[in-house]
């Protein structure tokens, strides 16, 4: 059992995965989510920093659900949200979808096609012992 003490209020729970932080801290976290949500999508035009001020948040939660693509933005690259890769400005997520494309490609190349087995039956002679090649 891993007892850890929350990261926003400093009350003992018991840990599971994930963020360190208790259910009740986290179910407020979701809460003030939708209302971040509700609120980009009345002003679909805001800065990360615009949406911290008015929304009581830090910015440093919103780009993490910004990261998360949990929200987008409208217009990329004003608030700092670059690829990880390329530094190429961006809405959401950790990388362009140039650098999704090319990292895709190369899981595939690496990865590759599964070769197929010939299975070839030989003709049966008898009593003997018969190998697959």
């Amino acid at each position: 059992m891993d007892v850890r003490n929350c990261r926003s209020c400093g009350r003992l729970f018991n840990y599971m995965s994930g963020p360190p932080i208790c259910s009740m801290c986290q179910k407020k976290l979701e809460e003030k989510f939708r209302e971040v949500k509700e609120y980009l999508d009345e002003n679909p035009g805001s800065s990360v920093r615009a949406l911290s001020e008015a929304m009581d948040v830090s910015t440093k939660q919103i780009k993490q659900w910004i990261r998360e693509e949990r929200l987008s933005l409208s217009e990329p690259g004003a608030d700092g949200i670059n690829c990880e890769h390329c530094g190429e400005p961006i809405k959401s997520g950790r990388f362009c979808d140039k650098c999704k494309a090319a990292m895709s490609n190369s899981f595939t190349g690496v990865l590759g096609k599964p070769k197929e087995q010939e299975v070839k039956k030989q003709e049966r002679d008898g009593n003997k012992m018969r190998f697959l090649q």
